[in-house]
């Protein structure tokens, strides 16, 4: 069997290393984006399928695909299998390059969104406000989608100061997503109020921990239940002292009664596909959150108290990162790769990664980490404390040879953790 991790036999070099790899690659393989779209997704006659919602395909004159994410040109390649021809036109904007039959596809900016993303998403909120209730629009919604569809260009200026500011708050994904709620014209429901009248089937692939869907790239689809003083209290609680001009999203009813969200993957279904495996290779599991914010040093440390032999102990969600330096390098999987030097003893096995298959900026998923690491990094005299306290968790993880490669996946439900004892 093939698999997502390409330097899989050259990081398995123990036995406990590569059980922690093939749990892993459990996660990879339970959120695969196109065999998801295959098992939900599907033709029955002239009646497509959605998980539990049906449409009549001889209902509607045209049918457009829109999506967004990390996850969704994959998403869209596959939704274009099952409907073949009956495609009329769409868009997608993806972080990685992609190919589709019919749709017009984007290659945009994360997670800083430029005038590109604009650009690109213009194409979608044209093709969302031509629409009409004869239509039928599919939207894939995945994470990373807060940056990709940002509209109009004042979004993108103000996104971005938004991110910078928030960045070293140690806030959560929610909270941040709230905010940029309220700087667009598309997130917080804005995109289903463009598309009104048309019906709307939006097809979430949520990276927010949890079941949190209409957080998900800031619930462009689904009525949004914050308000502007929610954004403001945000800002407040985390000392921003930046001025942003917040927008109300919409709250008419109207807007919403012909959008059909269907939640189809989260981390709990990675989380899930790792525990089956980890007991099939005989360890006990303990989950301990789906829905993990924590700095990453005060996760680990949890996980390691909660070690047993023979136990694997798992975590997913966005576990938030100190930024040290200004260009500190590495994303939240490498810098909890460095906090994990200094707890990991014999006989355990630590492996932090991300499940787009890319770690921020890094080139990387994620790490593995051990005692033998802590044995080469003293041979080749690697001052492993040296680059923690310099913020270069990237270059660390390079030089000790502990990265691991998948490239990206296709798919986005977030960050996991598995640590495992022997």
């Amino acid at each position: 069997m093939s698999t997502y991790i390409s330097n899989f036999e050259t990081l398995a070099s123990t036995p406990l290393r590569r059980d922690a790899l093939t749990i892993a690659e459990a996660a990879y393989r339970s959120i695969d984006t196109s065999a998801v779209i295959k098992r939900f997704c599907f033709l029955e006659g002239d009646v497509l399928h959605i998980k539990e919602a049906s449409y009549d395909l001889n209902a509607f004159e045209h049918i457009y695909i829109i999506g967004f994410g990390k996850a969704s040109c994959t998403a869209v390649s596959a939704i274009e299998d099952v409907l073949t021809t009956r495609v009329s036109a769409g868009v997608v904007i993806d972080k990685s390059p992609g190919v589709c039959h019919t749709v017009k596809v984007f290659q945009g900016a994360h997670p800083l969104p430029t005038a590109h993303n604009v650009d690109a998403s213009t194409e979608i909120t044209d093709l969302a406000i031509s629409a009409t209730e004869r239509d039928l629009v599919i939207v894939v919604v995945s994470g990373g989608g807060s940056s990709l569809l940002c509209w109009p260009m004042s979004e993108c200026e103000q996104g971005n100061k938004l991110y910078e500011a928030f960045l070293t708050t140690g806030g959560s994904i929610s909270e941040l997503n709230t905010l940029r709620k309220h700087i667009s014209s598309v997130k917080g429901g804005g995109l289903a109020k463009m598309l009104y009248p048309a019906t709307v089937a939006a097809l979430i692939f949520s990276d927010v921990p949890g079941d949190a869907y209409d957080f998900v790239a800031s619930g462009p689809t689904y009525k949004d239940t914050t308000q502007v003083a929610d954004a403001e209290a945000i800002l407040h609680k985390y000392n921003i002292s930046e001025t942003f001009s917040f927008t109300e999203t919409p709250k008419e009813d109207m807007y919403f009664e012909k959008v059909t969200n269907i939640p189809l993957v989260s981390n709990i279904h990675a989380v899930k596909g790792m525990e089956e495996k980890a007991r099939e290779l005989g360890y006990d599991v303990l989950v301990l959150s789906t829905e993990e914010y924590r700095e990453a040093t005060v996760v680990l440390s949890d996980m390691k108290q909660a070690l047993k032999p023979k136990t694997c102990v798992l975590v997913a969600g966005e576990p938030s990162v100190i930024v040290t330096h200004i260009g500190d390098k590495g994303g939240r999987n490498e810098y909890a790769a460095g906090q994990a030097f200094s707890l990991i003893e014999d006989n355990q096995v630590c492996v932090p990664f991300a499940t787009d298959g890319i770690d921020n900026k890094s080139k990387a998923a994620g790490a593995i980490i051990d005692t033998n690491v802590l044995s080469f990094a003293k041979e080749q005299g690697i001052d492993i404390e040296e680059y923690v306290r310099e913020g270069k968790h990237d270059e660390l993880c390079e030089r000790l040879s502990i990265q691991i490669m998948t490239g990206a996946t296709g798919s986005n439900v977030s960050d996991c953790i598995i640590y495992l004892q022997g």
